[in-house]
């Protein structure tokens, strides 16, 4: 199945969902960690019914920032634009370097007035030495994990995962665990279909989970195909088929044991984990851009019948699917 998202009207705005995004840079920022967040908020993407962000990039003092990759950035907006913003963003900062007391600040006064503050890579020791991570789990890229529980020993780091969603504080591992954090909040604040909108026009999956491994320790093995992306492809185009290890393998010429060694190689999870979230996925969409059953939701995304369908969304989402209709679903 194929769902086309190009007809998507414009969403409706209520109260409360996350509209103002700032971006906070330092000297010492990761330029394609600043970069990634800016292409997930900073993109104005109404025409295919995505709502649009008032965006901004900040600094304790609007001026030159220097980065860690050698050259400059001019920023025009200061703190003051940031402590608007129902989302503060920290990108990955250069070891060694200190972002300041006012920024600090900033992010502690984000969270006690109800704001969302997100980090990719290793802005987790920005919200570390804020004080947002003691009592709460968190990540950050695994190379940095154990610097990071031993700086914030109250901090509970999990270093095995993509992102962690401690609400109100969002940490992600690695440069693409960015993007995906992003992803996991656009999904969270409008729903399946505008989420998998934001993916589509940045040529990436539409979410991995956070749960997911950051990377595989083994390299990946020799076989006949150089990547699964073409099966992945066709499994996205037909969910409603028959998605069993040994018809997969099948399909892509190996032995059921080769496939799956393979298979958690290239995407980080199961085949039965991978095929059960592009069917929840597919699912939201369909949630929300149709009034059909859930049965019939349900048989159009391989899950069977409703009932299976109930089991898995709801394991997956942490709500049934009739409750992520009524909270996503905007009023005629």
């Amino acid at each position: 199945m194929t769902l086309s998202l190009d007809f998507l009207p414009s969403l409706c705005d209520p109260d409360g969902m996350l509209s103002n995004v700032a971006v906070l840079t330092f000297d010492g920022v990761a330029p394609f960690e600043l970069g990634v967040l800016c292409e997930a908020w900073g993109i104005d993407r109404r025409e295919h019914g995505v709502p649009l962000i008032d965006f901004a990039v900040c600094a304790a003092g609007a001026g030159r920032v220097r980065t860690s990759a050698g050259f400059d950035l001019h920023v025009e907006h200061d703190l003051d634009r940031a402590a608007e913003a129902d989302l503060v963003c920290v990108p990955a900062i250069k070891d060694g370097e200190r972002v300041g007391d006012q920024v600090l600040q900033l992010l502690r006064d984000t969270v006690d007035r109800g704001g969302q503050v997100l980090s990719v890579c290793t802005g987790s020791f920005v919200l570390g030495e804020a004080g947002l991570l003691d009592g709460r789990d968190c990540t950050t890229h695994w190379m940095h994990a154990a610097k990071l529980q031993a700086a914030y020993p109250k901090a509970c780091v999990i270093p095995e995962v993509l992102y962690v969603d401690a609400d109100p504080v969002i940490t992600s591992a690695g440069s693409a665990a960015g993007l995906d954090a992003c992803l996991h909040l656009w999904r969270k604040e409008f729903g399946g279909r505008v989420a998998s909108m934001v993916a589509r026009r940045m040529v990436v999956p539409p979410q991995r989970e956070g749960g997911q491994a950051q990377y595989i320790a083994r390299p990946v093995p020799d076989c006949v195909a150089e990547t699964l992306g073409p099966l992945l492809t066709w499994i996205n185009e037909n969910l409603a088929e028959d998605h069993g290890i040994e018809e997969l393998a099948r399909r892509a010429h190996m032995s059921p044991r080769t496939f799956a060694r393979r298979f958690r190689a290239e995407t980080g999870a199961t085949p039965h984990a991978w095929v059960t979230n592009q069917r929840v996925i597919a699912a939201e969409e369909l949630l929300i851009a149709s009034d059909s059953s859930i049965e019939w939701i349900a048989g159009e995304v391989g899950f069977g019948n409703g009932a299976i369908m109930r089991q898995h969304f709801s394991r997956v989402r942490g709500i049934s699917p009739q409750g992520y209709r009524q909270s996503f679903s905007c009023p005629a």
